[in-house]
């Protein structure tokens, strides 16, 4: 991977440590082989010299894999099939857990890297990624550009960034440390948290409200209308009528929408999305949807009307939900799963039928279409 900052910008990594957010996390700086071993915690590399307590700093410029760091960034190790790669790291320094890092002094093969030790690896390379991906964008002014159509009672708050072709509508409310990306429209009456990034052409229908740090990427539209209608048989054999959709979106905290998502609005009370849910692109959530805190969402699901998923739940790419259901908290949801009734209790579901070759799978599926008389048939064998 590319190195991220040019080296008049790159920090000791002491310092860098000590400007990522490491609340929870207890770390160490490691150094040297088994019997010579020099560590010092992050307090004391504030408080001292960490090369005169014989643990000198490397410049960190970027972060990257074991096998393509180089010699002036940093990587990690979180997951176990991945440590054979760390005899051939060039990387300045390595993030490992307790156990390896006492591994890696024993054994003298291993690279030169300084070990930071922490047990939860994977969280902190989480929290140096964020740290980096502000640290390499550049500080922009607050504004509201020219070619931005801000209505007059709008209220736009300190500190906010307005793109070129954004459109804010009465009564909508930006507020403080908000950026709109390029074309984003903000529907009226609409209304954004604080320190929030929506990224280009991002829409918010009407009684949009989203709270604080939430991440919005392009092209998601939140509020349209939920796919309600009403056999109308007064237009005719079979036709429709349109149940106007009256209710809004409600987001919460700290939660992160992918790509052209779409969250529809609820058709009498909101849709909602709880604080810390993450929902990946391509997503499709119906109008009256309720999901919990810390849910998350991979591509592609599609989630009907009126359910309500619990929290801290995760839902794995193409699943399907039904509409009408409850998940419980703690549910996990495989790939691909259709999901046609509540579950009740946490745990791990999974419904996909495996692919076989086309003719071996015809044969199999012309089998579990017969699966209730052959239990029939079964049950009056074994009364026999």
């Amino acid at each position: 991977m590319p190195v991220l900052l040019d080296t008049a910008r790159a920090p000791a990594l002491d310092a860098l440590l000590a400007s990522v957010n490491t609340q929870g996390l207890d770390l160490r700086i490691e150094s040297g082989k088994a019997g010579d071993v020099r560590s010092l915690d992050l307090a004391e590399a504030a408080a001292t010299s960490a090369a005169s307590a014989g643990v000198p700093m490397p410049q960190i410029r970027g972060i990257g894999t074991l096998a393509s760091a180089g010699p002036e960034e940093i990587t990690f190790l979180s997951n176990p099939r991945y440590q054979a790669q760390l005899a051939g790291t060039r990387a300045a320094a390595v993030i490992v857990t307790p156990d390896v890092a006492q591994a890696m002094a024993a054994n003298a093969e291993m690279p030169a890297a300084l070990r930071v030790v922490c047990a939860h690896p994977y969280l902190l390379y989480a929290r140096l990624a964020q740290w980096f991906d502000a640290a390499r964008r550049p500080e922009l002014p607050a504004s509201v550009h020219a070619l931005a159509v801000v209505a007059a009672d709008a209220v736009i708050e300190d500190d906010v960034r307005i793109g070129p072709h954004c459109v804010v509508e009465a009564g909508a409310r930006i507020s403080r440390g908000t950026t709109l990306g390029p074309g984003c429209v903000i529907g009226a009456g609409s209304t954004v948290g604080p320190d929030c990034m929506l990224h280009a052409r991002v829409t918010l229908y009407d009684n949009v409200h989203i709270g604080a740090r939430a991440i919005v990427h392009s092209g998601a539209v939140l509020g349209a209308d939920g796919f309600g209608f009403a056999p109308d048989p007064t237009l005719g054999k079979g036709a429709w009528g349109k149940i106007a959709q009256l209710g809004g979106v409600r987001v919460g905290d700290d939660v992160e929408i992918g790509a052209n998502t779409t969250i529809d609005r609820g058709a009498l009370e909101d849709t909602v999305i709880g604080d810390g849910v993450k929902l990946d692109n391509q997503i499709m959530i119906a109008h009256n949807v309720r999901i919990g805190a810390h849910t998350a969402i991979a591509a592609c699901v599609g989630i009907a009307g009126s359910t309500v998923i619990g929290s801290r739940c995760t839902i794995a790419g193409a699943a399907m939900l039904s509409g009408h259901l409850t998940l419980a908290d703690d549910v996990h949801v495989s790939g691909g799963t259709a999901v046609t009734s509540s579950i009740t209790q946490p745990g791990r579901y999974t419904g996909v039928y495996p692919y076989a070759e086309h003719g071996q799978w015809q044969r199999n599926a012309a089998v579990i279409q017969q699966l209730s008389q052959l239990r029939r048939r079964l049950r009056a064998l074994e009364k026999d």
